[in-house]
């Protein structure tokens, strides 16, 4: 299903500066993933969103946006004196920018408001619809984040035209610069399409972690596969998209139907003539981009898709008249003022038609694109249309929920959600994860973990594995829930499924013997193991712990939707599943950027799992001690020593060699070479190695650590 060994890590080698060392050494290790969003790029040192969006007079804000939706400005005309349809498309694009397979993309960072994403082909005009929000945004300030108000906008566009919402959660912070670390694809033309095996021809092969179909799309071409109308082939797109968004049959066509109810598309004019995306326009267009020297520039002669047309008879209206139009005529493909492939019907009544935009005595053909039509001909998709087409009531729940679903995904946990609009349900898309105890005696569990006869390097792997699938980009994964313990977790590879099986027969063990969660008390072993291995070094330490972690049941475990979580490498424990074409070193990166890890936190995790004895399968690549178990510099100190010669073996090994006896003192991979041979990641080992900071490198170990451990406590302050 997927094209291999595309590296995930993005070379921003193009983006650097011209004399930089990624432009001199394109194929440099680039560690700038690392560093993203540094809090210097913030604006407002030191804000709290979460705390101050509490603040928020939310009834006055939606009173707000709601009042916006008809209030049409002349320098931008509404559509039939309504928004919404423009609203919907803005946060519709801003949310489907996500994908599961690495977490990336989504609504949660405001991130439309920057390049590529504000210059993308499939967001033409969507500056204008932030333009119209700026009132209420300076008008609310700092407690209405433009993440929030973008999706906001959105869900109030749909209750404006008659929809019952599912529900809403405000918590999205703004992010400050465009968020580099995520790879759009390799094209380097947009609206390009070589992301496929071959000639495309198996559609199924889209490479990961990508979910649209060509560059600078949102999802599918809306005139067919490469511009051509099929729609059985368009079929087979959309189901590839929308799968890599979570979103199964049922919900894509109640998407489909749900966003093309209402509004219009916009293709009255010659595309050609179009001026340049906001990013490629000089200073007096103040950010305005595609702008339009046609007739007025707008209202009638908008040109954005280069379709033009409403899908409904009343675009302003929510309402079930997308399926009486779709399944009750017969369509033919036409072609657009703008020249674009649409779908029109045959013999159409003339009250089936929709009024013009901007002259109501006109009336004007529905249209349908491409993908709209794969709603009528594919068989499972027509299944789900007619049964949406007998029972609105039903369309009306399953696009509501869809909706909430496709605009809070990236969002994480229920925890994460504020406001007096957040469903009580719990959605199983949500990872919902009970309440733990916090009432049980901690020190008497650590007294039992010690005593359990497991290895240090046992208890640290198991607690690593458990928390290292958290993602920073769509806040899943973590320790919290305890699902190493079920499907499919607990059969990954990288689990080391038979080791796994033992350590937690003992660890559940001692949860039912102390009431603590067995969340918690797999993350308590990894701890005593740090604890004995820095007593082991001569530091007498507590690693810090809070509990409270619960443990999520299979009902609550979404275990299809946690497959793409699985880690199909981890340089933290020397492991990688497979060999491809992408560096080791690469994956690494790609690990720890997930994680949220900077660099320096990366390399002192590596070098302290190393000497813990932590390695996949026992190996001991990288283990450059006699003192397994001990957590001391060795790793560092070994890699800044010029008594050794590095003698390659291998595709991915290496011999670290005595220079003067020429034997062979260790072994490694290029995932621990790496932090000595790349000149940043060197300057911190050499930090770690000096003599005078071993105390430092235990606390700093154990503080990157408890960072890991935490990264998804929700209910931790900070």
């Amino acid at each position: 299903m997927s094209t291999p060994g595309q590296c995930p890590v993005v070379h921003a080698g193009n983006a650097s500066s011209r004399s930089g060392p990624m432009h001199w050494w394109p194929n440099a290790l680039n560690l700038d993933i690392l560093h993203q969003h540094d809090t210097k790029t913030h604006p407002l040192p030191g804000f709290d969103y979460r705390e101050a969006v509490k603040a928020l007079d939310i009834a006055a804000v939606k009173r707000d946006v709601t009042q916006l939706m008809t209030d049409s400005q002349p320098w931008w005309p509404a559509d039939w004196g309504h928004y919404g349809g423009l609203m919907i498309r803005m946060a519709w694009h801003a949310a489907g920018t996500y994908r599961i397979a690495d977490g990336r993309g989504g609504a949660g960072t405001g991130a439309q408001r920057f390049a590529p994403l504000n210059s993308w082909p499939d967001n033409v005009n969507l500056d204008k619809a932030r333009r119209l929000l700026w009132p209420i945004k300076k008008k609310y300030g700092n407690r209405l984040s433009w993440a929030d108000l973008i999706v906001l906008a959105g869900t109030i566009a749909y209750e404006s035209m008659g929809l019952k919402t599912f529900g809403f959660g405000f918590g999205r912070e703004d992010i400050w610069h465009p968020e580099e670390d995520i790879d759009w694809g390799s094209e380097k033309e947009w609206l390009g399409a070589t992301r496929y095996d071959g000639a495309g021809e198996d559609r199924g092969s889209l490479a990961d972690p990508l979910a649209a179909v060509q560059m600078g799309l949102i999802y599918v071409n809306p005139e067919g596969v490469g511009g051509q109308p099929d729609p059985m082939r368009t079929a087979q797109d959309v189901r590839v998209t929308f799968a890599r968004m979570a979103m199964n049959d049922e919900e894509t066509v109640a998407l489909t139907a749900g966003g093309h109810t209402v509004g219009k598309a916009h293709g009255n004019g010659n595309a050609k003539l179009l001026g340049a995306a906001p990013e490629g326009e000089d200073v007096e267009a103040q950010g305005f981009g595609w702008l339009n020297p046609q007739g007025r520039g707008t209202g009638a002669d908008t040109v954005t898709s280069g379709i033009e047309g409403a899908w409904t008879t009343h675009p302003t209206r929510w309402d079930n008249g997308y399926f009486h139009l779709l399944l009750d005529h017969e369509w033919e493909l036409r072609k657009s003022p703008a020249g674009a492939w649409q779908w029109e019907p045959i013999g159409i009544r003339e009250e089936d038609k929709p009024v013009d935009a901007h002259d109501p005595s006109i009336r004007r053909n529905p249209i349908m694109t491409d993908a709209d039509m794969a709603m009528k001909m594919d068989p499972e998709y027509r299944r789900i249309a007619e049964r949406f087409h007998r029972d609105p009531a039903y369309f009306s729940d399953v696009f509501a929920r869809a909706w909430f679903k496709l605009t809070h995904r990236d969002m994480g946990p229920k925890a994460r959600y504020l406001g007096p609009d957040v469903p009580a349900e719990d959605l199983i898309w949500q990872d919902p994860v009970p309440a733990g105890n916090r009432g049980y005696d901690v020190a008497a569990v650590k007294e039992k973990i010690a005593a359990s006869g497991l290895a240090i390097g046992e208890m640290v792997a198991t607690a690593w594995d458990s928390a290292r699938t958290f993602r920073r980009t769509d806040k899943r994964g973590g320790a919290n829930g305890a699902r190493i313990r079920l499907a499919p977790q607990k059969d990954w590879e990288g689990n080391e499924p038979a080791r796994l099986s033992k350590v937690l027969e003992v660890l559940g063990a001692i949860s039912k013997q102390t009431g603590a969660s067995v969340a918690d008390v797999i993350v308590l072993a990894g701890n005593v193991g740090i604890e004995q291995a820095a007593r082991a070094a001569g530091f007498d330490v507590t690693v810090p712990f809070t509990p409270g972690r619960g443990d999520a049941t299979d009902a609550q475990t979404d275990a299809d939707s946690f497959a793409p979580l699985e880690p199909l490498a981890d340089g933290f424990r020397n492991w990688q599943k497979t060999h491809d074409a992408v560096k080791p070193e690469e994956l690494l990166i790609e690990r720890a950027s997930l994680m949220g890890l900077t660099a320096q936190q990366m390399t002192v995790l590596v070098g302290g799992m190393r000497v813990l004895g932590t390695n996949h399968g026992g190996t001991t690549h990288g283990v450059f001690t006699d003192r397994v178990g001990v957590l001391g510099t060795g790793f560092f100190e070994t890699l800044t020593d010029m008594a050794y010669r590095w003698q390659p073996t291998g595709r991915n090994g290496y011999d670290i060699v005595d220079r003067v006896s020429g034997k062979t003192r260790y072994t490694a991979t290029r995932v621990d070479l790496v932090f000595g041979s790349n000149s940043v990641l060197r300057s911190y080992v050499e930090v770690y190695a000096q003599d005078d900071n071993r105390r430092r490198f235990v606390d700093d170990f154990i503080a990157a650590w408890t960072r890991v451990m935490n990264a998804d406590r929700f209910d931790l302050a900070g």
